[in-house]
Formats: structure tokens, sequence, C-alpha cells
């Protein structure tokens, strides 16, 4: 069972290579399923002696499946890839497990949806064939209703959409309350939209560590439009800009000295800022809000040369201001596209996304290190205790980590 993870640490260990990219990822398991051969052509020479060994390492991966795991890979695959709801979610729940076999499992089939949608993108003229949309706002800015009010009119227009809503967990018990999708009844209902509730267990920004490969699948799955809704507590809730096409920030009216509450780090990265619940009394500070941003957004540098961040209005209650909202995206979306922005955003997600993974797992690796465990519990009482300072203790517990794994 480990033998694949073994043999894929020992290469990485031993390479003094740089990182592959992913289109080399993505010829390896063209290469290893005997596909298409055009896409052997666009790999780099200096990149075959890579390729070789990764499509070595997936074959060997693929060997060590059992039965009952290459018919449940199977199973999963072709379910979601004919629509399946049902399909999807188990797959979402494959790529969500702890479990380290599981784990193994959800990345076999993950190369399988990458290689589907990039051959789908080929025949789109390379351009992607869904539009990923992010979006953020405090508490109380009614992210869920405007996401059913959206997400309602564009299955009427005909598209497929996808909502992964992220819920906080309790730093207590661990648990969460998952009430997103109670709070989208209608679109719950609706056969083409699909609402995932994830738990964010413990992981910051707002989102959780699978909502990158959760957005993957729901493009296989055939979902055209991908909507992400994160936590929404602070400044550091905007970990989904580095994951999503269009960062979309969400602010209600009359909140206070909303300048000062949303603080500039979230505000430059928001490609449009919507003021919610225009409607009623509220319309007169919504308009106020309106402006205030509108001149806040003119003293931010410009993240991007083919579009100006906008603010609109809108209403989830009376619908007044949706389809503009709307609108302004696909223009978002249209610029983005023409300019070569949107293609070149996706390819340094990437990047970040496997770094934030590498991160994760180095931390979960120094953490079960024997030498570390050892002399944990120790060096922590004696912090406690003020013995020593934690910066200490941390340079005490490096050394032993790294003295014992280039001991051995």
């Amino acid at each position: 069972m480990r033998q694949f993870s073994l043999a894929l640490l020992r290469h990485i260990s031993s390479s003094t290579a740089p990182a592959l990219t992913g289109t080399c990822r993505l010829h390896s398991w063209h290469c290893f399923t005997a596909s298409r051969p055009q896409y052997r052509s666009i790999v780099p020479p200096h990149s075959c002696q890579h390729t070789r060994t990764e499509s070595a390492a997936a074959s060997q991966h693929i060997q060590d499946l059992s039965g009952p795991e290459q018919r449940l890979l199977n199973k999963l695959y072709d379910g979601l890839i004919g629509g399946q709801r049902a399909s999807l979610a188990e797959c979402i729940t494959l790529v969500e497990t702890q479990h380290p076999r599981k784990k193994e499992l959800a990345q076999v089939l993950l190369q399988r949806v990458l290689a589907y949608r990039r051959e789908q993108e080929s025949r789109n003229g390379g351009k992607p064939v869904a539009f990923r949309v992010g979006l953020s706002g405090p508490p109380g800015a009614g992210k869920s209703s405007f996401i059913e009010v959206v997400g309602k009119m564009l299955t009427g227009r005909g598209h497929k959409v996808a909502v992964l809503a992220v819920d906080p967990s309790s730093c207590t018990t661990g648990g969460s309350l998952m009430g997103d999708k109670t709070r989208m009844t209608e679109l719950s209902r609706d056969m083409n939209a699909f609402i995932r509730p994830s738990p964010t267990s413990g992981t910051l920004g707002g989102v959780t560590r699978t909502t990158n490969e959760a957005i993957v699948l729901c493009e296989g799955a055939g979902y055209d439009i991908v909507l992400v809704e994160t936590v929404g507590v602070g400044q550091s809730e905007f970990a989904v800009a580095d994951m999503v096409d269009m960062f979309v920030l969400l602010i209600p009216p009359a909140g206070g000295d909303e300048l000062q509450g949303i603080k500039r780090g979230i505000i430059e990265r928001a490609e449009l800022v919507v003021v919610t619940k225009s409607d009623g009394d509220l319309v007169v500070p919504a308009r106020r809000i309106q402006a205030e941003y509108t001149s806040a957004l003119k003293l931010l540098r410009r993240q991007s040369k083919s579009w100006n961040p906008k603010v609109v209005r809108a209403s989830s209650q009376t619908f007044e201001g949706i389809p503009e909202v709307w609108a302004k995206m696909e223009a978002y979306r249209e610029a983005a596209l023409a300019s070569g922005e949107l293609q070149g955003r996706r390819t340094a997600q990437q990047k970040v996304w496997m770094w934030s993974l590498i991160q994760e797992s180095v931390l979960c690796h120094f953490q079960n290190h024997p030498g570390v465990r050892e002399a944990l519990p120790h060096l922590e009482e004696r912090v406690t205790k003020g013995a020593i300072s934690p910066g200490l203790a941390a340079d005490l517990l490096l050394r032993a980590f790294s003295s014992s794994s280039s001991s051995q």
C-alpha cells in the first residue's frame, strides 16, 4: 500500500531539479493512460526525464490498487463525468478525507479529472470552460441570500452552478453548523445546481484545505460556474482569491465605519464590490457606501491592466441590481480572457496552492517526527514555566528534526 508514497518521497528527496509544471504532470498522466499524442508535443525536452519518472510512479500507484479500489475509482469517475450529483458529492468526500490510503486514491482520481478538463479546454481553444467566482464579506452581509438569487437566475439562463460554501469549525468541539445549504432552499432543489457545505477544520483564510480540488471536481462534473463562499469573518478571509478567477466582496449598508471595518488588504484583492440589502430604508445608506467605496478604490493601485474594480448596489429581496452584478462579472471575464490575464492567473494560482499544500504536509511531518515527539513534552513544560523562550524551544525542536532526519 505504501510503495508509491515511499518511491515518490525518495524521488523528491534525491532530486535537485526544479518542480514539475502542471503541463508536465498532465503530460505524464496522458503518457500513462495512452491518451491523445498531441499532449506529448507541448512538453519541453529538458522535462522528459521527470516525465518518465513521474509516469513510472503513477504506473506503480495504479498497479498497487486493489480490484475494489479500481472499481470504486472507475465508478466515481464515470458518475462524475456523467454529471451525477451523488458521484460528485462522493468525490469531494474522498478528497476531503484524512485517511492516508484514501488520500492517495483521491490523487489518482484528480489526475484523471484534470486530464479530462484539459481535453475540454483544448477543444475550447485553450480557454477555461468554467468561471470561478469567490465571494467574501462580513457576517450579515447576505452572502447566502445573494448566492441563491444569482444562482437561480443563472440556472434559469441555462448555466450549471456549483456552490462551495465554507462554514467555520468550532475551536472547542471541531464541529460546524453547516447552515449555508438550509439558507439556500430554492437553489438546493434546483437540479442544475449543486451546493456543498464544508467545514474549515482549522484552516485559515476562509476556505478549506481541499477547496481547490473540489473546484476541479465540480468543473469535471460539467458545472460551468463555480461560486465559492468563504467564512467571511475578518481581514484574512480572502485566501479564496488565490483559487478563483474573480473575487467579489459583499458588504452591508449602515454597518458603521465601513472603510475602517473592511481593511485595505481585502479591498485591494476585490475585482467587484457589491453593496447588499439596497432596498427600503437602506437605499440611502447603500448609495452613500457605494460612493465611499468608489472613491476609496481610486486610491488603490490597480491589480489588473484590463479591469478597474467596480462598486454596485443590489438587493436579494427585490432582485434590483442582480442582473447588473452578473453583467459586471461577465464583463470582467471577457476582459481577462482577451488580455490573457485569466489564464496567467490560473497558472500562478496552481503554484501558490502547491506551496500551501507543501507547507501543510511539512508541518504534519514535523509534528509526527519521532525526534520532535520525544522532545516536545519536555520543551513545552519548560516554555510554560518560563525556563526557556518559545523561540529557543522552536530552534531546539527544529534542530532535533534536522539532526535525526540527516542521520537517516
